[in-house]
């Protein structure tokens, strides 16, 4: 078998291996991309409410992981999904007795959730003064995955100090 090999020509095979790498690679990030993706997070039965909370939002055009992964470097976003796809793996599978009812972010993940609202709103936090004291969703909770929550306004602008009326803020513009 290895006289076969190598009696064939030495450009077929680096053809072959190029070829072989190219379809590897795009199969890769094909699948990285559609692991991120709405359809697929709601394939476990336990995220169809947050799966249709959120195509109702603002924000349906985004991945799950935009807000979900971190973004600092490509290792960290990957490792990071990994242990957060083993961890929805098991309890989907031999822990599902120990699902809650209500499904919220860890300390962790909201850090990172935290950050990237940060990230994308980052021009909205330099033209609007508010109170930040805990982290975004302290006051945001129902961006994205709030349907039940949102009232009939909820993508029109604020009102001065509608912000942190219920947080004992204000909001100062000038």
């Amino acid at each position: 078998m290895l006289k076969k090999l190598l009696g064939i020509d030495k450009k077929i095979l680096l053809f072959i291996g190029v070829f072989a790498g190219i379809i590897l690679s795009v199969v890769t990030v094909k699948t990285l991309a559609y692991t991120d993706s709405p359809e697929f997070c709601s394939s476990c039965h336990i995220m169809t409410e947050v799966h249709d909370s959120f195509t109702d939002s603002n924000h349906a055009g985004l991945s799950c992981g935009d807000c979900h992964l971190p973004h600092d470097n490509i290792v960290n976003k990957y490792t990071y999904k990994a242990k957060a796809g083993m961890t929805h793996v098991y309890f989907n599978t031999l822990g599902e007795s120990k699902i809650p009812k209500v499904l919220h972010a860890t300390e962790g993940s909201d850090e990172v959730i935290n950050e990237n609202c940060i990230s994308c709103h980052e021009n909205t936090l330099d033209n609007v003064s508010h109170d930040a004291k805990d982290s975004c969703a302290s006051c945001h909770q129902a961006v994205p995955h709030g349907k039940g929550f949102k009232t009939e306004d909820y993508d029109k602008p604020p009102k001065p100090g509608e912000l942190l009326e219920n947080k004992g803020g204000t909001m100062n513009n000038g």
